[in-house]
């Protein structure tokens, strides 16, 4: 039985002061030296299959997970690192699933498209373009059947804002008024496809509005717009009031993934975001209001160095899964008994 909760409040407000930003310097720090790492692993061969970065998307986790309660689902597409991390999982079970370790949060057999976390209400990590949409309506739907108080947050690309799955979650989320987020992280290209030549409709936020479902576009390199935006949708979906929909204009530094040549962009582009890299105007508004010292500062950079190490050292000595657990996790025999050898 699903565990029981007591009703979340009207909203949840997160105050714009040290604690915070201290809070998501510290975050996003991890993510980005996580993902940073990642990447230079994966160059080395130590990480292989499907690795997607999302270096530059950080304020969209930070500013998400500060509006939520910790018992909030959250489920994502394939670049999921960031948020998974975000949500409460550890470096070592993030790297060692990279790398594909019995101790990764997946027991090494998702690798990086499929982290997942029950403990951390973290519910993957989908690796089919789009596939999640319905699975965040259907998971927000079983709390509200429930009557358990939470809501899910659910991710998706600008690319998977082209499914058909889309709109009939949308339409079937809003006829039921399920207490789901759905936000779309525009980050301009889907794989190497910018928005602009796969629609009409390049204000992905409009396409909620077939739906009469309250939708906005956020600017995404700021942790202080993504924090105001959820805060509103949030206290939305808390009052029963059904679906809301944010398009998160964000960008990518790193190409769609590591095998990306990233021809379909100019340099001049990606340096005119870098400009705006949200990481950087956390720590200058920590250091503009004196939130901390540079001394302070250089603790948590040394501290999240210290993590991203060890996290490496946990995953190479972990051990690979044993070619007995094959087919383990696939099949429940006790509940299909049909099932032999």
């Amino acid at each position: 039985m699903p565990t029981k909760v007591k009703s979340k409040p009207i909203t949840k407000k997160t105050k714009l002061d040290k604690a915070t930003y201290l809070y998501w310097y510290e975050l996003m720090l991890r993510m980005r030296r996580f993902e940073e790492k990642s990447g230079q692993l994966y160059g080395q061969q130590k990480i292989r299959g499907f690795c997607h970065l999302n270096i530059g998307q950080e304020a969209i986790a930070a500013g998400v997970v500060s509006a939520i309660e910790q018992e909030d689902i959250l489920v994502t597409a394939y670049r999921d690192h960031g948020l998974a991390l975000a949500k409460g999982m550890t470096s070592n079970e993030c790297m060692a699933e990279l790398y594909g370790k019995v101790t990764g949060s997946s027991k090494g057999r998702g690798g990086s498209m499929h982290f997942f976390s029950k403990e951390k209400y973290f519910y993957g990590g989908h690796g089919i373009v789009g596939g999640q949409i319905p699975l965040g309506a259907g998971l927000a739907f079983a709390e509200k059947y429930n009557k358990t108080g939470r809501l899910c947050v659910t991710f998706f690309g600008d690319g998977a804002a082209r499914q058909g799955s889309l709109h009939e979650t949308f339409n079937m989320a809003m006829t039921w008024k399920i207490p789901v987020i759905f936000i779309c992280e525009n980050n301009n290209y889907a794989m190497g496809t910018s928005v602009e030549r796969t629609s009409n409709v390049t204000d992905l936020y409009k396409l909620g509005s077939a739906y009469d479902m309250p939708s906005k576009a956020v600017d995404a390199m700021s942790a202080e717009k993504v924090l105001e935006a959820m805060e509103e949708a949030v206290a939305h979906v808390r009052a029963g009031k059904g679906p809301y929909y944010l398009e998160m204009k964000t960008y990518r530094y790193k190409g769609h993934s590591m095998s990306d040549p990233q021809k379909y962009r100019t340099k001049e582009e990606l340096e005119e975001y870098k400009g705006k890299d949200p990481l950087n105007s956390v720590l200058e508004t920590i250091k503009k209001k004196k939130y901390a010292s540079e001394k302070e500062i250089k603790a948590i950079q040394d501290k999240i160095k210290a993590e991203i190490e060890e996290c490496v050292k946990f995953a190479e000595e972990s051990d690979y899964p044993d070619a007995s657990e094959l087919y383990n996790d696939t099949y429940i025999e006790e509940e299909y008994p049909y099932i032999t050898d």
